[in-house]
């Protein structure tokens, strides 16, 4: 007899984003990257209750204490908790890697897609534009735009600058899948029926070639953190009230802070390391569940 629950079973056990778990939950870095991650995403979210005190109150009896049973992680120059400030400081690197990868998205997938698509002059244009940006040194551009907009200790224009910079991998990612796509049997097939462009491309193209982009923008999240981690450190990025891991690295510029303090650049240091690698290891295991060509692949 005919049971339509072992059918729907089946199904769901086949469907693309069970595989695609099933492949994913093979790797264990994989796993403790996307562990570590909910942890920092988590203490985000939770940071007023985890954190012991106001990261901005200045305590003026208590510069540079070590940790003790008042603050866990001392205080900074300013009599700041640190461990308060590394808690805040989670919910804006979490803020700016999500923000920037938004914007990564919307501009390289928009940009490759056009150019792939339409090709011929719309290509060459909008690819000599990506070869024009990908060109200017991108720290160094970003702190020009920053300064040029008076944008230091604004965090939008951070996001932004390192959004609007950071799109040409994600541009020349997409053109290569849609171009490899195109020509496909489906699409001549829909192209012949009258669909139009606009269905052409988020039905039958997008679907298909956001694989690499969605592990390309992974790794790029981690790639904003650092960013920003490196502009607050120079001075050019949040602002100096707003608890940030790059702005508590910037206590690291002076050899005595470095030989004699450490509770003051340790914490920020691992913090930044731990959010990178976990981002990263989430990436690689993306990469290898998206593509089933991958050896290490073992379906279950």
């Amino acid at each position: 007899m005919y049971d339509e629950n072992i059918e729907t079973t089946k199904e769901i056990k086949n469907s693309p984003g069970t595989l695609v778990w099933r492949r994913f939950r093979h790797n264990r870095m994989a796993l403790v990257g996307l562990g570590m991650l909910f942890i920092i995403v988590l203490i985000a979210i939770l940071a007023p209750l985890l954190a012991t005190h106001d990261p901005n109150k200045i305590y003026m009896d208590r510069f540079r204490q070590a940790p003790n049973d008042e603050h866990i992680l001392g205080t900074d120059s300013l009599g700041r908790d640190v461990w308060s400030r590394l808690v805040y400081g989670s919910r804006v690197s979490m803020t700016v890697g999500i923000t920037a990868v938004a914007i990564y998205l919307l501009i390289g997938v928009t940009i490759g897609t056009l150019a792939a698509y339409f090709g011929g002059m719309v290509d060459m244009v909008l690819m000599r534009f990506t070869d024009i940006v990908m060109s200017f040194p991108f720290l160094l551009f970003a702190l020009v735009i920053v300064a040029t907009l008076e944008g230091e200790g604004n965090i939008w224009v951070v996001m932004g600058v390192i959004g609007l910079l950071g799109w040409t991998t994600n541009a020349r990612l997409i053109r290569g899948q849609i171009l490899s796509l195109r020509d496909k049997d489906y699409v001549q097939s829909a192209r012949a029926l009258g669909a139009s462009h606009f269905r052409i491309i988020f039905k039958h193209l997008l679907p298909n070639a956001m694989a690499p982009v969605l592990v390309a923008s992974t790794l790029s999240m981690a790639f904003a953190i650092m960013t920003e981690a490196a502009l607050s450190f120079l001075g050019m990025g949040v602002p100096p009230t707003m608890a940030s891991w790059g702005s508590m690295l910037s206590e690291a510029n002076s050899r005595l802070v470095m030989d004699r303090m450490p509770w003051l650049w340790v914490p920020p240091g691992i913090a930044v390391l731990v959010s990178v690698l976990s981002i990263n290891f989430v990436g690689d295991g993306l990469r290898d569940a998206l593509d089933p060509k991958q050896k290490n692949n073992k379906e279950v």
